[in-house]
């Protein structure tokens, strides 16, 4: 499902360049889950936006279900987001003007799933993570961790074979966070393939296979899973 390749990443502050990753590398076979973990600042998050498309490698080359897609069009690639990927950001990135329903249903309007259905889907979402009662209300009307759930019932709506969550517990309480990763192994045994980073050790340990970065690079990877 997933083949990185030597990837780099160098962002430039002012002149500056700033090497965020350095010649990673990794493999996750499809229907395989991983927790990267790592200190701030280690690569984690840039990894993760790799993976998912969200931005292009400086250097090296990624590839999903053995297809790059860099070599894809804008419209391909947005597609392939839309239909195939998951995402669990660290800042929701919730639409402050519509409830919770609605953005949990964006990723289904996108797909093109009729006004009716995507209501319903987005309400069994929401139920699954304990919120329907909130269905309704606006992101300033929700706590940190309710708006930590609105956004993983986001990324489970679609059923993603692929799935990418960076730290999907950080705002929440022991009990919950349990509960969110619980939803996110079922859908893995569902078929998809999932990817967590998590600051949290005891989640990681929920994982087969945990990948650490420091500083950019890959300190150590026990290989293909």
């Amino acid at each position: 499902m997933i083949e990185v390749r030597q990837a780099s990443k160098v962002f430039y502050r002012g002149t500056q360049p700033v090497r965020a990753l350095n010649d990673v590398s990794l493999t996750a076979a499809t229907e395989s889950s991983l927790a990267i973990q790592g200190p701030s600042g280690s690569g984690k998050t840039t990894l993760l936006t790799l993976i998912g498309t969200l931005d292009k490698p400086t250097s090296g080359s990624i590839r999903i279900a053995g297809a790059d897609p860099w070599a894809m069009s804008d419209r391909q690639r947005s597609r392939l987001r839309a239909e195939s990927i998951g995402f669990v950001f660290q800042s929701y990135n919730l639409i402050p003007q519509l409830p919770a329903w609605k953005n949990v249903a964006l990723p289904l309007r996108y797909g093109g799933v009729g006004r009716r259905e995507r209501k319903r889907r987005a309400l069994a979402a929401l139920d699954e993570v304990g919120l329907k009662d909130r269905a309704q209300h606006v992101p300033s009307q929700l706590s940190g961790g309710e708006e930590q759930r609105v956004a993983t019932a986001r990324a489970l709506v679609t059923s993603p074979k692929l799935l990418l969550a960076d730290e999907p517990t950080g705002n929440l309480d022991t009990a919950t966070g349990n509960q969110v990763i619980d939803q996110i192994l079922s859908l893995h045994a569902a078929g998809a393939t999932v990817i967590v980073v998590t600051h949290n050790a005891e989640i990681a340990d929920r994982f087969p296979r945990t990948i650490h970065l420091l500083d950019g690079a890959v300190i150590d990877s026990p290989g293909e899973l």
